[in-house]
């Protein structure tokens, strides 16, 4: 029976099988990866849907294998190592045992000289495990948890998400640190997944890192069309609304299938009982959406010089812009020079403001382009 909830175009978060829209051969490709033992490398632009890919395995392994665990950690907001060694030892601690008593108990047997903490998590109201990780004591933190998931000897497995953050820390030997350590847990499973995937193809297929060859290289891109419509129309038809598919294509073809934007779009329609379904509702979803974050949108574009500021513009009014470089392209949108306009689409890359892609430059948030190139429009 599908459990019922206000909107079931999920935005952020995982909920259950029922929201979750196809990916049925990427889900089987990860399962049957972890489950033979391989470590996984799984990289996509992002928004397009790779932590809830994750999640989703995840689920599957919980019910095929409810004794073995799954743990899933964001690397996106660390910075440097002691952050890394918290947010790890916040992640991993505890997860191996259920009774609160017994996790303080072998935790403190396990990681002797590491100052441990017991708080209860205030929305599931669990009892979590962390270690007061100071500067200077980093890599005994990470060499102490990474032991105790080897005493344990439970099966398990680890989703760090925006793992290539680890090669931006000022600290250096990062990755030979993790790398010593992961190679000899034979029963702990990895998914190294990320958004730039530059920086992790580096990382992995490099021969000069550490990380060569630990994993198997996995890509996901747009949810299959056909697939997607179904799974939308299904809903739709909760509400007595019919979905053209038609109307579907136009907002699949609008943002290439990019998962989050058609899904926010689809959110907004949902949320709009009051709407014929039709390209014109889609296009009137859209226009709400930008209006909403009109503001943060304007404070982006001012934290960009005027250069920066003016090729983001022409990009966004190309939607997908090839021969930047170009005379041709620097005269059609009264850019400066080619030095000037290589330097600002250097910061904006960087930035990950911009998106490089087999077809051409593109702005990397879809909305903040359509914003762009409704408000600044080029004769």
């Amino acid at each position: 029976m599908v459990t019922k909830i206000d909107n079931p175009f999920l935005v952020s978060g995982y909920e259950s099988p029922e929201f979750f829209c196809d990916r049925v051969q990427e889900t089987e490709d990860l399962l049957t990866a972890l489950q033979n033992g391989q470590n996984v490398t799984l990289t996509s632009p992002r928004r397009m849907g790779k932590t809830g890919l994750i999640l989703h395995a995840f689920q599957r392994l919980n019910q095929l294998y409810p004794q073995r665990k799954t743990i899933y950690i964001d690397l996106f907001p660390t910075e440097n190592l002691t952050d890394f060694a918290r947010t790890f030892s916040l992640g991993v601690l505890g997860q191996l045992d259920s009774n609160p008593m017994r996790i303080l108990k072998k935790a403190t047997a396990l990681l002797k000289g590491l100052r441990l903490n017991m708080t209860v998590d205030e929305i599931t109201g669990q009892p979590k495990l962390g270690v007061d990780v100071t500067q200077g004591n980093e890599t005994t933190t990470i060499e102490q948890v990474f032991d105790y998931l080897k005493r344990n000897e439970k099966e398990c497995y680890i989703a760090l998400d925006e793992f290539q953050q680890i090669a931006t820390y000022p600290e250096k030997n990062v990755e030979a640190l993790l790398r010593s350590h992961i190679q000899n847990l034979h029963h702990v499973h990895f998914i190294f997944s990320g958004s730039r995937v530059h920086m992790l193809n580096e990382m992995f297929l490099s021969p000069k890192r550490p990380f060569y060859q630990s994993s198997t290289n996995k890509t996901i891109g747009p949810i299959d069309e056909i697939s997607y419509f179904s799974f939308a129309e299904h809903f739709f038809a909760w509400q007595g609304r019919k979905l053209p598919e038609e109307t579907f294509r136009f907002l699949y073809d609008r943002y290439q299938g990019h998962t989050w934007y058609v899904q926010k779009v689809l959110n907004k329609l949902y949320e709009k009982q009051h709407l014929l379904l039709n390209d014109e509702a889609v296009t009137e979803a859209i226009a709400d959406i930008l209006k909403d974050n009109e503001y943060y949108y304007q404070t982006l574009l001012r934290a960009y010089s005027k250069g920066q500021g003016k090729l983001l513009k022409a990009i966004a009014n190309e939607r997908i812009a090839k021969g930047i470089t170009s005379g041709a392209f620097i005269t059609k949108y009264g850019l400066t020079a080619t030095s000037s306009v290589k330097s600002a689409l250097s910061r904006l890359v960087d930035d990950e403001i911009i998106y490089p892609s087999e077809d051409g430059y593109m702005i990397y948030d879809r909305f903040f382009g359509d914003w762009l190139a409704q408000t600044y429009r080029f004769q």
